[in-house]
């Protein structure tokens, strides 16, 4: 057996063998004082979605259908006030002053993960809507039925009377010829009703075209997935066709080319409310056109927090009389405003105007290129204000179901939009910041959401590989590059590489967390 005879090789040698390299560095570490790290942009915690800024047998089916289904309230808000759009969307707009004029039409997007229960929202939020249309369908399938038969024997007379015109000769072709018009006439002028269509799913733009055009220019593309994008950047005809999205939601003049004959549509209405996954919000800004033809500008954003790992299993289900009182409602908005060919006309009283008129002024400062914090995003904040007035609208036919068009809009309207509009905006700049965030950026922040939410105050690459999704990351070394910029911004801090005690395995690279991030007060 040998002995150390060199006091310090053996001083040294013990010290190894406790680890006292190993603790002297993270005593170091620990010591060392930490900045105040960057921010990543825009993104921040925002805002809940403001149930009370709605009329209350719409909050509380929001709310009751949140708790049953465990989701954010935020996707059944957005999806409600789609189902307002819906039954209002092309039946009443909005007089803001002089020739301005507002559709009550809404275009949002709802963004959750995989497995966030989007379709149950879906189905308890729109089905009063499914009702109406069959209420509508029944109510005119007779009127369908008289027409078909009055056509049929019309269209019998006017071939009877073309073959006897044919042969007519003599003094009595003229009559003959003027009774096979007229009979060709009468059949031209029976209109044969269309079934009514509310809603449709996925769909093309030319197949939306020219159901719009049936449906008197209204129509509701509403689903809990994100697919129409693809098919409007064009998936299967290989060009975008965005036009038919612009004009609809901004109430334009619509001309459809489609069997033979031309139809217009002198002011265009669609709705859209869609949920779809957070990557799709990244995807569609590249997608060609989208930004550049305004149709970004136009969407009401929600980026809400998913809570899928925390839910509740046992939630009680949405009580009967708040479900009946909201199908009740709803229903009776859509049926009661489903024949109004020339819309109703909302204007707001002395002080909702005076209310709206600050607010304005506030925007238009918010736009300024050098301090507003709307000024890189203008394409959505110049349609800010119109969006606020699009819901004003809603907000007052919902409020007021029976004869809000006799109503003017009041002040509590338009502070109620107010706030929905403050709520969409803050969820408009973390969207646009996601859109313009690159890939090392957004799993940046998935491992920074990781830290902040478990509180830790060090780790190793390996644990956080472990931790983290393997639908995110796949390899330790897509790690790399995030844990990198984490660094650079302040966040976490890079551990010196332990000294090797032997062959074996490399030691997992560690990381200190920025006392703000793991909960403790900064030395």
């Amino acid at each position: 057996m040998s002995t150390i005879t060199d006091p310090h090789a053996a001083a040294e040698a013990l010290l190894t063998r406790l680890g006292a390299a190993e603790q002297l560095s993270e005593l170091h570490q620990a010591a060392q004082p930490w900045d105040k790290p960057a921010p990543f942009g825009q993104r921040r915690d925002l805002p809940p979605f403001p149930v009370h800024a709605l009329p209350t047998w719409v909050a509380d089916h929001m709310v009751a259908v949140a708790e049953e289904t465990q989701t954010p309230l935020d996707l059944a808000g957005c999806v409600g006030l789609a189902a307002l759009s819906t039954a209002a969307g092309g039946r009443a707009v909005v007089n803001v002053r002089g020739s301005w004029t507002e559709p009550v039409n809404l275009f949002v997007l709802v963004a959750m993960p995989p497995g966030s229960r989007k379709s149950a929202v879906f189905r308890a939020m729109t089905a009063p809507l499914h009702r109406a249309e069959k209420a509508l369908a029944d109510r005119i399938g007779p009127q369908i039925t008289e027409a078909e038969v009055a056509r049929r024997l019309a269209a019998d007379v006017a071939e009877k009377a073309a073959r006897t015109a044919s042969s007519a000769r003599g003094e009595a072709a003229p009559e003959a010829v003027a009774e096979a018009q007229s009979a060709a006439l009468a059949v031209e002028g029976i209109k044969v009703p269309v079934l009514p269509r509310l809603v449709a799913d996925d769909i093309t733009p030319e197949t939306a075209a020219s159901l719009l055009t049936e449906q008197g220019g209204r129509l509701a593309v509403l689903s809990a997935e994100g697919g129409i994008f693809a098919t409007l950047a064009g998936r299967y005809s290989g060009t975008p066709n965005l036009d038919l999205f612009l004009k609809g939601h901004a109430g334009d003049a619509l001309i459809v080319d489609r069997r033979g004959r031309t139809e217009r549509v002198d002011s265009a209405a669609l709705t859209m409310g869609l949920a779809v996954q957070p990557e799709i919000v990244a995807d569609i800004a590249g997608m060609p056109g989208f930004r550049g033809k305004g149709l970004l500008g136009r969407i009401l954003y929600s980026l809400p927090k998913s809570n899928v790992g925390y839910r509740r299993i046992d939630s009680p289900p949405v009580p009967e009389p708040v479900m009946a009182r909201y199908d009740g409602n709803l229903q009776q908005l859509t049926i009661g405003m489903h024949d109004w060919e020339d819309p109703a006309r909302l204007v707001l009283s002395a002080e909702a105007d005076q209310i709206f008129t600050e607010h304005r002024r506030r925007t238009e400062t918010r736009l300024r290129p050098d301090s507003g914090d709307l000024g890189h995003i203008t394409d959505w904040a110049g349609k800010f204000d119109g969006a606020v007035m699009r819901l004003a609208g809603l907000i007052h036919l919902a409020t007021h179901v029976d004869d809000g068009w006799r109503r003017p809009i009041s002040a509590d309207t338009v502070n109620a939009a107010i706030s929905l509009g403050e709520y969409f905006t803050a969820h408009a700049l973390a969207t646009f910041d996601a859109m313009g965030a690159d890939s090392d950026v957004d799993a940046a922040r998935t491992v920074h959401a990781w830290l902040e939410r478990t509180r830790t105050a060090r780790f190793t690459i390996r644990e956080a590989f472990t931790a983290l999704s393997r639908s995110r990351f796949r390899k330790v070394a897509e790690l790399e590059a995030p844990l990198d910029l984490l660094e650079q911004l302040g966040w976490i801090r890079r551990e010196p590489p332990p000294p090797r005690s032997g062959p074996g395995r490399k030691p997992s690279p560690a990381y200190r967390v920025h006392p703000e991030l793991a909960g403790r007060d900064i030395a």
